[in-house]
């Protein structure tokens, strides 16, 4: 069963830059949750969403190119700046996944709030999925992995609170 398990958080966690996954996630969620009710309509949440996102992408990108150059004593290239942006592109996957919720209640026709709640809730359940799955693919038991589950529970929560405090 041990061995099942692994191979499905195997299966749930992404191979290249998960942590930048859960950034990505966990920055639109937040976003979402702190923008909850201030938008006029659809199109501006979005754009928001993904606004924030590439922003953040963009500064990640840069800044790893930045540290490479300083450490290596490197002069900044366009297929330097080109490699930190793919490898940084993870972000933009995390962001995708409360982008699309919040997407999907636009097409059913849903009202904006309902589907800002159910985007934050998509990105609460993302990044409890990818710690729980990253516990078990490190062979976390017990109370190894009830901390993962913890951890993830108290990002969800902090998103959560977000929501409350200031909608």
């Amino acid at each position: 069963m041990r061995g099942r398990a692994r191979r499905a958080a195997a299966l749930l966690l992404p191979k290249r830059n998960p942590s930048r996954v859960a950034y990505g996630t966990i920055l639109v969620g937040a976003l979402l949750a702190a923008e909850s009710g201030h938008h006029e309509g659809y199109p501006g949440a979005v754009a928001s969403a993904f606004t924030a996102a590439g922003v953040f992408w963009l500064v990640h990108a840069y800044t790893d190119a930045l540290e490479r150059r300083v450490l290596l004593q490197e002069r900044i290239t366009a297929r330097g700046l080109m490699h930190a942006l793919a490898r940084e592109r993870a972000i933009m996957r995390g962001a995708a996944i409360p982008v699309l919720a919040l997407l999907l209640g636009w097409v059913t026709g849903a009202n904006l709030e309902t589907a800002v709640t159910a985007a934050v809730w998509s990105a609460i359940a993302t990044i409890f999925i990818i710690e729980l799955a990253a516990g078990i693919s490190a062979g976390a038991e017990g109370r190894e992995l009830a901390l993962d589950a913890c951890v993830g529970a108290t990002l969800g929560a902090a998103m959560l609170a977000l929501k409350s405090l200031l909608s």
